[in-house]
């Protein structure tokens, strides 16, 4: 399994993570959500390199250019609500891709326990197709998990990339304990090393959803 960890290089992306890292630029959710849709459009610039490409000729009004486009069939698919800035990111890049969108939430049995609960799923044929699923915040990888188990009811993929914007070392080991190693990719800007009791990224950010789209009641 490729694993792609942008902190590891000095580039902007840095900055636009510090920025939603940062408690006081985190008061403009307009802020917010562009820094989020950025890291989404790095990150598709970057993934778009593994992509299959063919030779093509453009017809230009003095003459025909040669170049080589690429061919793959894709899907981006959005765990909802806070993976909807970040899905708008690679929208922009891969602006011919098919999209499917599931909802998965926590539903807490007490104070630190919780099971994952997938509700809702629409989703295009998947079958043979390069799946993008990316979802800004990576904590346990449960949501990852049965986000993807869903999406295998519309076919299965020809690769998987999963993109995040922060992800715990805890999830990035489930992910390669439970995905297809052979034709899975995870892109992620930075990597914490922390869980707390309620299973959040330490130090994270906090609740991007809430950060993107103001506060949820319950």
């Amino acid at each position: 399994m490729k694993i792609v960890d942008f902190s590891k290089e000095n580039s902007i992306m840095n900055r636009f993570v510090a920025e939603l890292r940062d408690v006081e630029i985190q008061k403009d959710p307009l802020r917010f959500r562009t820094n989020v849709e950025r890291i989404g459009e790095i990150i598709a610039y970057e993934l778009s390199k593994d992509l299959k490409y063919t030779p093509h000729k453009v017809v230009t009004p003095l003459g025909v250019s040669e170049t080589s486009l690429p061919q793959n069939d894709i899907v981006i698919s959005t765990i909802l609500r806070a993976g909807l800035a970040f899905h708008q990111g690679f929208l922009n890049y891969f602006d011919r891709a098919e999209n499917a969108f599931v909802s998965a939430y926590r539903k807490y049995i007490d104070e630190n326990n919780f099971d994952i609960h997938i509700e809702y799923i629409a989703s295009p044929i998947i079958k043979d197709k390069i799946l993008l699923i990316v979802d800004p915040m990576l904590a346990t990888g449960g949501s990852m998990e049965l986000s993807y188990k869903a999406l295998l009811t519309k076919g299965e993929p020809s690769h998987i990339h999963i993109a995040s914007v922060i992800a715990s070392k805890q999830a990035i080991e489930f992910l390669e304990r439970v995905f297809p190693k052979e034709k899975t990719t995870i892109w992620v800007a930075a990597v914490d090393d922390e869980l707390n009791d309620h299973a959040y990224i330490v130090p994270g950010l906090g609740d991007a959803g809430d950060l993107c789209y103001g506060e949820k009641e319950g």
